[in-house]
């Protein structure tokens, strides 16, 4: 690893950890460090990064672990001797959707950090919520319904925010704990998303949150690129406070705190620039520059999207967001919620928990599987919207059948999701 005069640090918070990439000014990959949450941080209680409730449907993440994650990412760094006084410039990306209820002690908190206490202990009581919510979300149905007949329906929802109501999405979450927990929503001074919740711990203040990943609450008029009154209104009270400025995707937010520095050798100057969302960021470092552009991202979810010139919402499937690279573009989204997830499911029941070995499963059966047909929908889907989960399978004859040969599970899972 070489030290460089010029160097840039990207962050993902993703759902199952935090990464980190050094790159120079030519984008050559200097270091490279992760934080696995279920692996790294135990003491949380995570599977997969998240806690599953009763319902099945309330998916959350222990807020804390995040912050506990960038302490252990940056003294792994610090260890390894990376070069953060060369680093110029931080960026990076959140899992979208998910939300950060800080309360009234939180802004204090960010500006009088101490370099000698870890962002954890100094942070530990500042969330009026202690778990997120997460884009794995499925439990408001109800705040949907509503939202949606409150502005006109889901056409109407779509055309004015870029989506219909679903279920993940930021503003009906907020519906959801304003009206079940108002005593917590009124001590809250700030609602974070995760890719304004990260920069926030950086700069030492609260983080705006940036314009395409602010398109996925549901909240912001999606051609002015500013929070709709209308949608703000039927979520609840006092919301425009609650949520800061909407700023563009390559805005310098501000610059590191002085805790960086101390404690693990950053440069005093920093610049810090907007976070967004994972999805969005996806479009941006695959470079989809001209409409028409399209990209596959598999991850935790899989996504679909593309760079469109002009915004035209659909209240039946998919998204539209505010293009992070062009300011005046746009970019569309599908997401189908039962990725990696799903996949390393059967790769652990089929394939003894190994890649190579679901490899050879899926080279021991042709293309088309003999006919056979499996459906594994771990979590309530997406696209298409499918509250109800389970594993469905269905011989050449159409037959429900109990069981597949690995071979076949594999094969089925492979190409149920393409």
């Amino acid at each position: 690893m070489k030290n460089q005069e010029t160097l840039f640090l990207g962050l993902d918070s993703s759902t199952q950890g935090l990464k980190c990439t050094l790159i120079d000014a030519d984008l050559n990959l200097v270091y490279e460090r992760s934080v696995n949450f279920d692996r790294d941080l135990p003491r949380f209680g995570t599977k997969g990064g998240v806690q599953v409730g009763p319902d099945g449907r309330t998916v959350t993440s222990p807020t804390l672990m995040w912050v506990a994650a960038m302490d252990l990412l940056l003294s792994q760094m610090h260890a390894d001797g990376a070069p953060l006084a060369s680093v110029q410039a931080i960026s990076g990306s959140g899992q979208q959707h998910g939300s950060v209820w800080l309360g009234t002690n939180a802004q204090q908190r960010l500006r009088h950090l101490n370099a000698a206490e870890t962002l954890e202990t100094q942070l530990a009581d500042t969330f009026s919520i202690p778990d997120s919510p997460i884009w794995m979300d499925s439990s408001t149905g109800a705040q949907c319904a509503a939202r949606e007949k409150a502005l006109g329906g889901a056409q109407a929802v779509a055309e004015l925010t870029g989506s219909r109501a679903y279920e993940r999405f930021t503003g009906n979450q907020i519906a959801k704990i304003y009206g079940k927990q108002p005593a917590a929503y009124a001590a809250t001074e700030r609602i974070a998303l995760v890719s304004s919740f990260i920069p926030s711990l950086l700069i030492g203040t609260y983080a705006p949150i940036d314009a395409s990943d602010g398109s996925g609450m549901n909240l912001m008029d999606i051609r002015r690129k500013a929070w709709a009154p209308a949608a703000l209104d039927c979520t609840a009270p006092g919301l425009v406070e609650k949520l800061g400025s909407i700023v563009a995707s390559h805005t310098t937010i501000g610059t590191l705190h002085p805790y960086f520095s101390k404690r693990y050798g950053f440069a005093p100057s920093v610049s810090v620039i907007a976070f967004s969302g994972d999805n969005p960021n996806s479009l941006a470092g695959l470079r989809l520059q001209d409409p028409g552009d399209i990209a596959i991202s598999l991850g935790t979810s899989d996504t679909v999207f593309g760079f469109l010139a002009d915004a035209k919402p659909s209240a039946s499937e998919g998204h539209i967001f505010a293009n992070p690279v062009s300011p005046s573009a746009y970019m569309a989204m599908l997401c189908y919620k039962n990725g990696s997830l799903t996949r390393e499911f059967i790769r652990d029941l089929a394939a003894d928990g190994n890649w190579k070995v679901f490899a050879q499963r899926l080279s021991e059966t042709a293309p088309g599987n003999g006919g056979c047909i499996g459906f594994f929908i771990r979590d309530p889907e997406i696209t298409p919207p499918i509250l109800k989960t389970g594993v469905w399978r269905f011989d050449a004859k159409g037959q429900a059948v109990d069981r597949f040969s690995p071979a076949q599970d594999c094969r089925a899972v492979y190409e149920g999701q393409f």
